[in-house]
């Protein structure tokens, strides 16, 4: 009998969670200190931090930011997005990976993914690129990579820049290649919840010297802090944001980058094995990774063909969670252009800017039905927590409550 109608659960004791900062973290956090300054630009830590990113993706420019939606909007602003541009964007994502377009006044359009990978795909993009395109914003959803040869040739034939999200994609690889080293920039999250964590911070990498200093400057207030006079440091030439990551979050950076390849590597096994247990389950796919591809799993998305259950996911979930696992239905509950926010062009309350502003054309319509098979794989996805501390047997549990709940569907 499943648990959520009496039965034993498969689980009983909790997860582990490992210990995060037990690494040089507290040894960082001291030396930063002893530096008597917490401010980057006088301190070594957010230097450190950066350059050791960039190594590590082999990529020649980095810059820190206070959160991945600052990066995104320092990347965008970096590539001079601004009014009456046009960016795409996915409709399933974190609220985070859209601010920077609608705060630079650009407008966010969205295409449609794949229904399995959850991610946009060059055709659904190709679909709603006009001449006002300036950038393609791809997010690499729970670690699990775009395909990039398409998208990267959709944007070189289109002349538009091409912008990667991978806040959830530390440690994911497309045909071999890291991702995050295919776009014009590329964004991070150092947040609570990701491979490796400052709290909160992000970070930009680029190949481009101008972009890169412009990304710079947009983090801080427009300062010039290379400038030799002060009256050169604050001759601002534009509007710009105070985005700054200070030594704490540098210094515990710092060593979490020591531990990421370990992180993302037990991930990915972990997640390969989980699949591997789901396999063949009636009715149940496991994540859709492609055979070139690797996903380091910063969440676990199983797909449910409703047809083979009588129950919707939501259902589904609180057995799941019933049985000792824990479980979440969909993702964001709808895809984000049916916000209000959007729906209602709330974006600045009691006005109709930006859509109804000079620079505009005629107002994006923003409306269920916009991309049909991300509103129809919202219904059909479970997500399941994964972390690097967990062990086999932690993965047999999770397989065997999936399972338990598949083979006992007619309860539900």
């Amino acid at each position: 009998m499943l648990a959520i109608n009496g039965g034993k659960p498969v689980r009983t004791k909790p997860f582990p969670v490992p210990q995060r900062f037990e690494g040089n973290e507290l040894r960082y956090l001291e030396e930063a200190l002893q530096q008597n300054t917490l401010f980057y630009y006088a301190g070594n830590f957010v230097k450190r931090f950066t350059q050791t990113f960039a190594e590590m993706y082999d990529m020649k420019y980095c810059v820190a930011a206070s959160s991945c939606t600052a990066a995104i909007h320092a990347a965008l602003a970096g590539l001079e997005i601004g009014p009456g541009d046009e960016v795409i964007v996915s409709p399933i994502t974190d609220m985070g990976g859209i601010i920077g377009v609608l705060a630079l006044s650009a407008t966010a359009i969205f295409a449609d993914v794949d229904p399995h990978t959850l991610n946009m795909t060059a055709d659904a993009i190709r679909a709603v690129v006009t001449e006002r395109t300036k950038a393609i914003l791809i997010t690499h959803l729970a670690g699990n990579p775009c395909e990039m040869d398409e998208i990267v040739a959709l944007a070189k034939e289109k002349g538009v820049y091409l912008v990667e999200d991978c806040a959830q994609a530390y440690g994911s690889f497309y045909k071999g290649q890291r991702v995050g080293t295919f776009g014009d920039v590329s964004c991070f999250s150092t947040n609570e919840f990701k491979h490796i964590s400052t709290g909160d911070g992000g970070m930009c990498l680029t190949n481009n010297e101008v972009v890169a200093k412009q990304i710079q400057l947009f983090t801080d207030k427009g300062y010039n802090r290379g400038a030799v006079a002060i009256s050169d440091v604050r001759g601002v030439q534009r509007l710009c944001l105070n985005y700054r990551m200070t030594e704490l979050q540098g210094a515990v950076g710092l060593a979490q980058l020591e531990k990421l390849d370990y992180i993302c590597n037990s991930t990915t096994a972990l997640g390969a094995q989980l699949s591997k247990q789901l396999s063949g389950i009636r009715g149940l796919m496991p994540p859709k990774v492609m055979d070139h591809n690797i996903c380091s799993y910063w969440l676990y998305i199983l797909y449910l063909d409703l047809d083979e259950f009588p129950c919707d996911v939501h259902r589904f979930a609180e057995a799941l969670n019933a049985e000792g696992i824990e479980a979440s239905a969909g993702y964001i509950g709808r895809p984000i252009y049916e916000y209000d926010l959007f729906t209602k062009n709330n974006f600045y309350p009691g006005k109709s800017c930006p859509h109804g502003c000079l620079n505009y054309p005629p107002q994006v319509k923003y409306e269920r039905g916009l991309c049909p098979v991300a509103e129809k794989s919202l219904e059909h996805i479970i997500m399941l927590k994964m972390n690097y501390g967990y062990g086999m047997e932690d993965i047999l549990d999770i397989a065997a409550a999936v399972k338990k709940v598949c083979d006992s569907r007619e309860q539900l």
